[in-house]
């Protein structure tokens, strides 16, 4: 004899959660409170002119071995240099790269 498992499910609904506006805060805010904000902003920073040299460099036909000898350094320096989540990268380094591409490197205090 073949018995039959009847199985229930659980067919209740789940409450919505209202969310109030009022709670709500800026990312600055949040990593403020959570003390993560310059460190983001200074990973930001990098991702950024890691990008704009590396769209320098294709706008001038300049590969990272090419770079690399222009600035007259390794080109494992270069990948550093292009690695955006690397951080340990000098003025004076960013300063020289952005003049072999073309560019100028330009900081302001806001």
């Amino acid at each position: 004899m073949v018995k039959k498992v009847v199985v229930k499910k659980d067919l209740a609904k789940k409450k919505k959660t209202v969310r109030s506006i009022a709670r709500l805060t800026t990312l600055d805010d949040f990593l403020g409170k959570e003390g993560n904000r310059e460190e983001f902003e200074a990973i930001a920073v990098k991702e950024v002119l890691a990008w704009q040299i590396e769209q320098a460099m294709k706008a001038n036909n300049i590969s990272r071995n090419n770079l690399a000898q222009r600035m007259k350094t390794s080109r494992s320096q270069i990948g550093r240099l292009l690695d955006p989540k690397d951080g340990n990268v000098t003025l004076a380094t960013l300063q020289r790269a952005a003049r072999m591409v073309g560019r100028s490197l330009r900081l302001e205090l806001v």
